[in-house]
């Protein structure tokens, strides 16, 4: 694949990515894939309010609990810094700097000199992300020894950059590159102006590309905790995957899954994942299914706070995916008709496809980035074919003057539509 020549996939060497788990899976379990009815799918749906993994348990005793070698000679060289440095680059881990939190522990906002790991001054040098794990679990340490484990060696435009590591006796931290615009969850569900359907896809295709680079190299990882929280964006919009605490590599060779300890986010997991803990790239693509889904309908993969028959996603939209005349049923509302029909049924059928029943009737993501590409470029928007409908019905009949005109609502909403304006409305 192309992107393939615009990353470092270097020989991924330490044990952590080459589990005993995929090794012995052929004698355990029958390679056969999984196909599964509705009903066992309203029984996983239901599910959905339980925990994947207790979150102090660690997922793989066979995983490598070592960290690093301080002299790793690989071509991707990640920078060492103390605790003291990190320490004093966040202003002393200050509450004001957390820029988040997840299971792993809170991650800070800090500077750091250019050329070194020497802090800097607030707004000087290179702004970073600080990320410390919680000092209470095994598990904690090996999601860290993962992270360093496939950051430190994968390179990719739609990967975030790890640029160094901390660990001093019980001190684990990570430090990335600092991501202007946050989570795209933060833009989907907490902010009051909706992103723009361009935006979207925009996003999505990154996603997407970050997903193939990972599944297309010489040794194929599977991200397993795709979500939206994961997908960062830079300050064009640009989307990289963060935490890869959860990655896993992948089968290699006549394997046809890797069998492992069940993990990562329900609402997002494949169904026949978590039903049997085969692991494959198309569970990557179920979960990014899930996320498209998110990012055409601006509605959270799980929602207790709805009515029942709408609290699980895919369930809910699931009818609406295969019919063209209810497709426009799913758009997030908060567009305003500010979206292209086209895309929306090729997003539409595209999520569909993504979260069949059958893994292997899913697209690779390769696939799915040829799907994607073509939408940036779509310019038929909603709201102008709804303002033309309105202009044919009314030249095809009298009408007094004044009648069938557009609302106040609907006239400034077509003004300040993109193509009116010749913008894309994006930034």
């Amino acid at each position: 694949m192309d992107d393939n020549h615009h990353g470092c996939w270097a020989v991924l060497k330490r044990g952590v990515c080459k589990s005993s788990a995929s090794r012995d899976s052929d004698n355990s379990i029958p390679r056969t894939g999984l196909v599964y009815d509705a009903a066992t799918e309203t029984r996983y749906l239901n599910a959905s309010n339980r925990e994947l993994c207790p979150p102090n348990e660690a997922y793989l005793s066979s995983e490598n609990p070592d960290p690093p070698p301080s002299d790793n000679k690989s071509p991707c060289q990640l920078l060492r810094f103390t605790f003291q440095e990190l320490k004093s680059a966040t202003g002393n881990f200050r509450p004001d700097s957390i820029l988040g939190e997840g299971g792993f522990g809170y991650v800070f906002k800090g500077w750091i000199e250019e050329n070194g790991t020497s802090p800097a001054k607030p707004g000087s040098g290179i702004t970073v992300a600080v990320k410390s794990l919680k000092p209470d679990g095994l598990q904690g340490h090996r999601e860290w020894v993962a992270e360093v484990d496939f950051l430190g060696q994968l390179h990719h435009s739609n990967l975030v950059k790890l640029i160094g590591y901390c660990i001093e006796d019980d001190q684990r931290l990570l430090v990335y590159e600092f991501m202007t615009r946050g989570s795209l969850e933060n833009h989907l569900f907490r902010r009051t102006t909706p992103l723009p359907w361009c935006n979207r896809i925009k996003i999505a295709l990154g996603a997407a590309k970050g997903l193939a680079f990972l599944h297309g190299g010489p040794e194929p990882v599977i991200y397993r905790d795709f979500k939206t929280s994961n997908i960062l964006l830079d300050s064009e919009y640009n989307a990289k995957l963060s935490d890869f605490g959860l990655a896993k590599a992948g089968p290699q060779g006549d394997k046809t899954h890797v069998s492992t300890r069940v993990v990562g986010t329900y609402g997002y997991a494949a169904p026949e994942y978590v039903m049997t803990g085969h692991l494959t790239s198309k569970s990557d693509v179920y979960s990014f299914g899930v996320v498209l889904l998110e990012i055409l309908t601006g509605r959270r993969s799980m929602d207790k706070k709805r009515p029942s028959r709408e609290q699980n996603l895919v369930a809910w939209a699931r009818p609406y995916l295969g019919d063209k005349r209810k497709v426009c049923q799913l758009v997030d509302p908060r567009l305003e008709l500010n979206y292209s029909l086209k895309g929306v049924q090729k997003v539409s059928q595209l999520a569909h496809n993504c979260l069949h029943r059958d893994p292997k009737s899913r697209p690779t993501m390769d696939e799915v980035v040829k799907v994607l590409t073509p939408l940036q470029d779509l310019n038929d928007l909603a709201i102008l074919s709804n303002h033309s409908r309105l202009s044919q019905q009314g030249r095809r009949k009298k009408k007094p003057e004044g009648s069938q005109q557009l609302s106040n609502a609907q006239s400034k909403s077509i003004r300040d539509s993109p193509l009116n304006t010749g913008k894309q409305g994006c930034k």
